[in-house]
């Protein structure tokens, strides 16, 4: 980083110590037993990801095989805010009741939402967020709303069943939590669910999907083939005003 970058708060280096140190902790483990080669490996594996220099503060075998690092080093790299592009919300934030007036508006009757974790997901903690009454952040979830009725299928659903249940419920949306994301479960999980639904569904009379967890990337919505992701922090408002704004929006399309 140049003196002169150093003083435009258009680029950023992480802060350990003194504001553009680059200091930054980081922590992996490796398939080798700790030993001094183990901790050598360590300081060449954070020297490949820019921490030049870097040292090793914690070091502790995981069984016969394994050592958990705790690295701390100084990053090489530099981020360009001004190159940064992120998805904003496109639509307002809506009160219970602005969201009731407007489903009555729009659909004259209530919306349908199906919700649930699919695969062999048993972390509720994200749907039950969005749809118990209890909500999340100081919020009631689609429960609340006396003009959305919810049918939370909770966890370990089959995506069969989800799809089944969106049809047999004549669902509005589908809402789906995935927390569990080993080996990419969950990009999987949604195609497959995509695919049923097209299936379900043709002529374009498919529900709303719209997926949420802490490893999705909200804009890949396009290549996973749903109307929308959410991530962490998405709380129940934000789901609401995002059903009625799509639902509004398809019908003045239509």
């Amino acid at each position: 980083m140049t003196e002169g970058q150093m003083k435009d708060t258009r680029f950023v280096r992480p802060y350990g110590d003194t504001t553009n140190d680059g200091m930054i902790q980081v922590s992996f483990t490796l398939p080798v037993a700790h030993d001094a080669r183990a901790e050598a490996a360590a300081l060449q594996l954070a020297a490949k990801m820019g921490l030049d220099p870097a040292m090793v503060v914690h070091a502790r075998g995981m069984g016969p095989d394994f050592t958990f690092f705790v690295v701390y080093g100084r990053c090489r790299h530099v981020v360009d805010l001004a190159e940064i592009t992120v998805a904003e919300r496109e639509y307002p934030l809506l009160t219970p009741a602005e969201v009731n007036a407007a489903i009555r508006t729009t659909l004259r009757r209530k919306l349908v939402v199906v919700g649930a974790c699919i695969g062999t997901d048993a972390h509720t903690v994200g749907i039950d967020a969005i749809l118990n009454i209890k909500g999340f952040a100081g919020e009631k979830g689609l429960e609340y709303y006396r003009e959305i009725k919810v049918v939370n299928l909770g966890a370990q659903v089959e995506i069969d069943a989800l799809a089944e249940a969106a049809r047999a419920h004549a669902a509005d949306a589908v809402l789906v939590s995935q927390v569990v994301t080993q080996k990419d479960a969950h990009l999987t999980n949604t195609r497959a669910l995509v695919s049923r639904m097209s299936e379900l569904f043709p002529d374009g009379r498919r529900p709303l999907l719209v997926v949420g967890g802490p490893r999705f990337d909200p804009g890949a919505a396009a290549d996973l083939g749903v109307d929308r992701i959410f991530t962490r922090g998405t709380t129940p408002r934000e789901v609401a005003g995002y059903l009625v704004h799509a639902l509004a929006s398809a019908r003045i399309a239509a």
